[in-house]
């Protein structure tokens, strides 16, 4: 996977395109932070583009609007007066973080505003210097510098193997050396360079394996620096000033080929369709037109749409997968005219759908690609999807289960079970706090104790720093709006596309005490349920349910509150644990409402103590009980108080339990 794990309120790294400055005259030295947000201990107050434009006037500083940014003449480097027209430094919009593309750095706003009163006060800054490159960096150069161009291959054979080994027999040795691809034997890999904007100096690299599972081609990717320290775009040095269009896709092969045919300016994002960072939005401020053409399936759509968003609608177009719009690599294998399937291309920026026309090719897709629209699926919870059917963006899923019965254990794994088929993740943990979060999802991740098998924790953390996962460092009772603007934040900056929340409690501790809590719970709800439909963005939300008889299975009625957060759910899950005073309790998953497409019912769960991991007994006769109404009929919608199965067939669900004494934890119950 693409993203380390990084707290959202305490990011320190180095910038984008080594974002480092030296204090010229001074012994001190000061860090430009990339991706940096306030602690809520120490919030940073939001700048609105209005106080943005206020401050350039005040500064004296010219500017002009662009697409996502504000364009100004460059501080950070010194130019001739005439030079100094260039424009090169970039304020986002957004979160007012900047980018100046001549100096190659970036930071945040108040990072900027310091800089500014620095060169009030005579300070210059410089800089860093090629002797200053971190290990990552000398060691892509040492990478690089090991791989041969595939046209200096002394085998003409290896030469054509190669190439037809990532399907680029057709790619052209002019088109491979225009963009500076080689070939690294010894890993039997394509080496894509990323260099810097003006093209003088190596950044970095992305590493393509090929791996053959049947029939089918799986690509291996490793980048270096690692993807959390660097942000480039494939093919950036051979963009002109003069370029007002740009072609937009996922993969570099995808990027050579279409060069190659249509002749047009065409970059590849660095992630692929998981993430476009911000970073980037400076180097695609001068295109009038962006076309995307990202993948060949509904998630590609639908990060198309997502990226659209950034970089402006009213200028991207965006290709439709469908059978007759594959990949562009798998198109043009096939013979396909590319030309033509760009001229297809959908504009991004419609207001608003007025008829059935508009819908009818939407409709199609979702009609053609069931499984596609039915979301992720669960690898470690195949009965879930069998409910379920996936996961998917844009909705709102509420968990509840009794105090104790391991619902943080049991959404961490469901969690990263996604987080691992690469759904970027934002956790909001405010009950127990992220080291020992962390700690259950790694022990998850590894499949076992790690504390013992020390020698083996470097191996597995550097695994699992590269999910896409991040971290709220949030604590204790928190503001509903802060954890909303955080959410907005990590959204906008790293693509998220599932929040889970644990736990909703949480959020109304700082309430004031004469306002009704059901109100203030239905608010939040609403909130949540907002937030998912306007950002596409599912969020998960663990609330407790109310003190009910320890001995009587939960309900949806049992969730705290009133109905709303069963309304506004799109599902609802219960965490059900049935404790027996002669033996082991029962543990199962009941899934009490599906608005997707209506299959409630109820499946067991095994919790495993020494990889804290939930899962689905293999020697069950009955691995999944769906819900009937009285008829006997399985219902086809799931109304929004679904209480779940009757009490027979409750009754009768098959389900273990960890032994007595356990928690789903791990640790010893009193």
């Amino acid at each position: 996977m693409w993203f380390p794990i990084r707290s959202l309120c305490v990011l320190s790294s180095r910038g984008a395109f080594g974002g480092r400055w030296i204090l010229a005259g001074s012994h001190s030295c000061r860090q430009y932070k990339k991706e940096t947000l306030a602690s809520p201990e120490e919030p940073v107050p939001p700048v609105s583009v209005t106080e943005i434009r206020q401050y350039l006037r005040a500064q004296g500083m010219p500017f002009h609007d662009g697409y996502s940014c504000l364009h100004a003449p460059s501080i950070f480097v010194e130019e001739p007066q005439e030079v100094r027209h260039s424009y090169s430094l970039f304020i986002d919009k957004t979160t007012g973080r900047f980018v100046c593309t001549s100096a190659l750095v970036e930071g945040n706003w108040q990072d900027f505003q310091a800089h500014v009163e620095l060169r009030h006060k005579g300070v210059v800054v410089g800089n860093e210097t090629d002797a200053q490159r971190d290990q990552a960096g000398k060691d892509a150069m040492h990478i690089w510098e090991r791989a041969l161009p595939l046209w200096q291959l002394l085998d003409e054979q290896e030469t054509q193997e190669a190439k037809a080994r990532f399907g680029i027999s057709n790619v052209s040795n002019a088109t491979l050396k225009r963009f500076g691809v080689r070939y690294l034997r010894t890993a039997q890999a394509l080496v894509f360079p990323w260099f810097s904007p003006c093209g003088t100096h190596l950044k970095g690299l992305k590493l393509l394996g090929v791996e053959l599972q049947g029939e089918t081609v799986r690509y291996v990717e490793n980048t270096l620096p690692r993807p959390s320290a660097y942000h480039n775009l494939f093919g950036l040095p051979l963009i002109s000033r003069r370029d007002t269009e740009v072609i937009l896709t996922g993969r570099e092969l995808d990027t050579l080929v279409l060069q190659q045919v249509t002749g047009l300016p065409t970059l590849a994002l660095p992630r692929g369709i998981s993430c476009l960072p911000p970073a980037l939005l400076p180097y695609l401020e001068q295109f009038k037109r962006i076309t995307l053409w990202l993948g060949e399936d509904l998630r590609a759509w639908e990060a198309a749409k997502l990226f659209a968003r950034k970089l402006n609608p009213k200028r991207c177009s965006l290709v439709r997968p469908s059978d007759q719009q594959l990949q562009p690599l798998e198109a043009f294998a096939r013979g396909m005219n590319l030309t033509k399937i760009l001229r297809t291309a959908l504009p991004a920026g419609h207001k608003s759908i007025i008829s059935f026309r508009q819908l009818r090719e939407e409709v199609l897709g979702e009609l053609t690609n069931v499984e596609q629209v039915a979301g992720i699926k669960w690898a470690r919870f195949p009965e879930l999807n069998k409910l379920l059917k996936g996961h998917r963006k844009g909705e709102l899923t509420v968990f509840t289960g009794p105090t104790g019965s391991g619902k943080t254990t049991f959404i961490s794994e469901y969690a990263l079970d996604l987080c691992m088929q690469g759904v970027n993740t934002l956790w909001g943990s405010f009950e127990i706090n992220n080291v020992r979060l962390a700690k259950i999802m790694l022990t998850q991740f590894a499949m076992g104790r790690l504390e013992e098998q020390l020698e083996k924790y470097d191996e597995w953390a550097d695994k699992f720093e590269d999910l896409p996962l991040y971290f709220m460092t949030f604590h204790g009772h928190q503001n509903i709006k802060t954890v909303i603007d955080t959410m907005l934040h990590a959204v906008y900056m790293y693509d998220i596309s599932h929040v889970v929340i644990d736990n909703l409690q949480f959020m109304m501790g700082l309430e004031q005490l004469s306002v009704d809590r059901l109100a203030v719970q239905d608010y939040i709800v609403g909130a949540f349920r907002k937030f998912a439909t306007e950002n596409s963005c599912h969020v998960t939300l663990v609330i407790h349910p109310r003190k009910e008889d320890e001995e009587r299975e939960l309900q949806t009625a049992s969730i705290f509150g009133s109905a709303k957060a069963s309304q506004e759910a799109d599902s609802v899950l219960i965490l059900q644990d049935r404790k027996l005073v002669t033996g082991p309790g029962k543990r199962y998953l009941q899934v009490s409402k599906n608005r997707f497409d209506g299959d409630v019912g109820v499946f067991p769960l095994e919790f495993s103590k020494a990889s804290l991991t939930f899962s689905t007994p293999i020697k069950s006769k009955t691995k999944l009980k769906k819900v009937k109404d009285d008829s006997g009929v399985p219902p086809k919608k799931a109304s929004a108080g679904a209480g779940g199965a009757s009490k027979k067939q409750r009754s009768q669900a098959p389900s273990t339990a960890p032994a007595p004494g356990t928690s789903p934890d791990g640790f010893s119950s009193p």
